[in-house]
């Protein structure tokens, strides 16, 4: 039996180059462009799934995370991107949550987050368990994947078709069309054999597309308890509701988007040649030509990064330093699938 699921029309999932980059990358591995297939499988070894269950989950996550979870339980929704926040507002960890067994009564969800930060994680949520009825365990047994089209740029009206018997979870990815589809499998099953005409592909390549388009992802991107959950985009990525009620670390967050006061962005980065990893100083800082401070250096890999990047200066040329005061040229993007007053 085959699941279609429905295929949006990605808006801003043409990315110049990073395409073209990609698809030469994968065809330099198969062979020809033909024989890469219609999907990339990307196995997300960095995420990790955790499993709650139990009649207050849904009240208890409620209280934990930006988003409101209603709309996953009742609302329609298959996933939710969201962050779990600390009392002060600072971003703690970027999850996606996962609804499971919807015809079941007692409520089951799957928690994605960072694997380095799993046990973290964990103990968070147990910290205000409290006397809830909700278990809280890893998932050793699963699988995180995502697929995205070899040709990112899809038209309206394709979908992908999966073996619906092997599948755990299968959705669009919630933060943006763009980033295509999140699968969930059992350990033991090949995503090949349940995506048709796919193939794997390298991991480097798809963190080199997120960061081309600007989506981040993991402590390394959001470091914990530093990240600012509105400069790293978490409305454009659909990740908080503003009418849901309260939850930790709320107050800060909201006090935020009603003054509409944001300097800083996270936002994807060009930089003038490619630099090998762990060369440039963690924080490393960017300027204007004229020499002001315009932003910081999240991560990179290659010649594209992230960078939370005053928006006073995001439009300029902008310069790297790097180890021993040396300057790499640098230039910042909007992303297409920021909303279009962020695109003018």
């Amino acid at each position: 039996m085959l699941l279609l699921l429905r295929r949006l029309a990605p808006g801003g999932c043409r990315v110049p180059g990073v395409s073209v980059r990609l698809q030469a990358a994968a065809g330099r591995r198969s062979g020809s462009s033909e024989a890469a297939g219609r999907y990339r499988c990307y196995g997300l070894k960095h995420r990790q799934l955790v499993r709650l269950q139990g009649r207050d989950c849904s009240s208890f996550l409620q209280g934990l995370v930006t988003n409101d979870v209603e709309a996953l339980v009742s609302g329609g929704r298959d996933s939710l991107y969201c962050h779990l926040l600390n009392l002060q507002g600072r971003t703690l960890f970027d999850v996606i949550l996962y609804r499971l067994n919807k015809n079941q009564e007692e409520l089951t969800i799957l928690l994605e987050c960072d694997a380095t930060l799993l046990d973290a994680v964990q103990k968070h949520l147990k910290v205000y368990k409290i006397r809830r009825k909700v278990g809280i365990t890893p998932c050793p047994d699963l699988s995180l994947w995502t697929i995205l089209p070899f040709e990112q740029s899809s038209k309206t009206g394709s979908a992908l078709e999966v073996n619906e018997k092997k599948v755990v979870v299968c959705t669009r990815d919630p933060r943006t069309d763009a980033m295509g589809w999140r699968l969930v499998l059992s350990k033991i099953d090949n995503p090949l054999d349940i995506v048709p005409e796919s193939h794997l592909g390298e991991i480097q390549d798809y963190h080199r597309y997120r960061y081309a388009i600007g989506i981040a992802e993991g402590v390394k991107d959001l470091p914990s308890g530093e990240a600012i959950p509105l400069e790293s985009n978490l409305v454009y990525m659909n990740g908080i509701s503003f009418t849901k009620g309260c939850y930790i670390g709320q107050e800060l967050t909201a006090r935020t988007h009603y003054t509409g006061v944001i300097r800083k962005r996270l936002m994807p980065v060009q930089l003038g040649n490619p630099l090998p990893p762990n060369s440039v100083p963690e924080k490393a800082q960017i300027v204007s030509e004229s020499g002001k401070s315009a932003g910081r250096l999240r991560s990179y890999m290659g010649d594209v990064g992230l960078a939370m990047i005053r928006l006073a200066f995001a439009n300029e040329p902008l310069q790297l330093r790097t180890a021993g005061d040396a300057r790499v040229q640098l230039k910042a993007s909007v992303p297409d699938w920021w909303p279009s007053e962020e695109n003018k």
